[in-house]
């Protein structure tokens, strides 16, 4: 089958953009607002962007309070969603008002960062304390701005529980990150495996 995404003309019951791309690692935000009120959120458009130096993006969907946060301090946490922790991250993606903690909401524990002033998920495998880099709002192909905005922050400090360590190496069998695929469907990484890049 093929499609035009201008027309949606799949015929599906659902669309099945999200479906295709996945999976998604998720990034599980935390920051501050002006105010120093927490807010914590996961987003499935996140990846690793560059790693000299380590930068990473989210992106929103509308402009939320974690870009509105991120903009105003110019810190956040990118905590790691692991399938221990799928339910607390499930509850803190609802829609409550800035006010309102997430953190206290999902019922879990905050820790201090070290080099931003963003509480980090105290339960988290890992964590990636982040500074500012810059901020994009989409434009489509006729130069129209979407409602569509990219965060990208540079990873100035790393938080890695030393359970997770296997001779030397981040092994994610142990914590089991979570990814985000179409529909309502989530994934976890249960098992590995290594190939060697040819060299020719």
């Amino acid at each position: 089958m093929f499609y035009e995404t201008a027309k949606n003309d799949h015929g599906l019951p659902h669309n099945p953009f999200k479906a295709i791309v996945s999976p998604r690692p998720i990034g599980w935000i935390s920051s501050l607002d002006a105010d120093g009120r927490t807010n914590l959120a996961p987003y499935s458009f996140f990846n690793a962007v560059g790693d000299r130096p380590p930068i990473v993006m989210f992106s929103s969907s509308g402009y939320k309070d974690s870009a509105a946060n991120v903009d105003a301090t110019g810190e956040f946490v990118c905590n790691m969603a692991s399938w221990d922790l799928k339910d607390e991250m499930n509850v803190s993606s609802a829609p409550v008002s800035g006010d309102t903690s997430e953190f206290e909401l999902a019922g879990l524990d905050m820790a201090p960062s070290r080099l931003v002033k963003a509480p980090r998920v105290a339960k988290a495998a890992t964590a990636l304390e982040c500074r500012h880099l810059q901020t994009l709002k989409l434009k489509d192909l006729d130069g129209v701005e979407t409602d569509n905005w990219i965060v990208f922050g540079q990873v100035v400090g790393v938080h890695i529980d030393e359970s997770i360590l296997v001779d030397g190496k981040v092994d994610v069998t142990r914590f089991k990150p979570l990814s985000r695929l179409g529909y309502m469907e989530y994934a976890a990484v249960t098992e590995v495996f290594e190939m060697v890049r040819p060299n020719v």
